[in-house]
């Protein structure tokens, strides 16, 4: 009776759906922080919003043989938004399934789950360029040519004496 527990499990298991995971933890930080956040899958919908620092959980499939795509989206008041990928790659453990998971797990289970999929990064660390475009004091700057911002360079205009 053990026997055919055992092979009845290996035979119905799949590799990466025991030893990885459908999800992963992320955290995401900003410098500064405080940033907003707002996280969007691969169809653009969003799925977080929220502060820096933040941990949370991100699933790894997306459909079937489906990997997850995600867009974070960083947003602070004088600071320019930056968008950034958060990517998966096919998990190493998957094909275990040639060993131990058979052809249930390598064709059923883990592209059902999302579990042959696997997550690049754990961490987010972004740090944030402050803007230029919005200044919103009024004050007068002299700048010497070389100090102008490379994107202001456009907009100069010769006057002549």
């Amino acid at each position: 009776m053990t026997a055919i527990l055992m092979a009845t499990s290996i035979i119905f298991s799949s590799c990466a759906s025991i030893v990885s995971k459908s999800s992963y933890p992320i955290s995401i930080n900003s410098a500064p922080s405080e940033a907003q956040i707002v996280i969007k899958d691969k169809k653009g919908i969003e799925i977080f919003s929220g502060q820096t620092p933040a941990t949370l959980k991100l699933k790894s499939g997306s459909g079937f043989f489906g990997k997850a795509r995600y867009q974070v989206t960083f947003t602070k008041d004088g600071y320019n938004t930056k968008t950034v990928p958060v990517e998966y790659k096919l998990d190493g453990w998957y094909f275990g399934n040639l060993l131990l998971g058979g052809v249930i797990g390598m064709l059923i289970i883990d592209p059902a789950t999302g579990a042959m999929y696997k997550l690049e990064t754990e961490f987010l660390n972004e740090n944030l360029v402050q803007s230029t475009a919005s200044v919103q004091n009024e004050e007068f700057k002299v700048y010497a040519l070389n100090d102008i911002p490379a994107e202001w360079k456009n907009n100069l205009v010769q006057v002549n004496k």
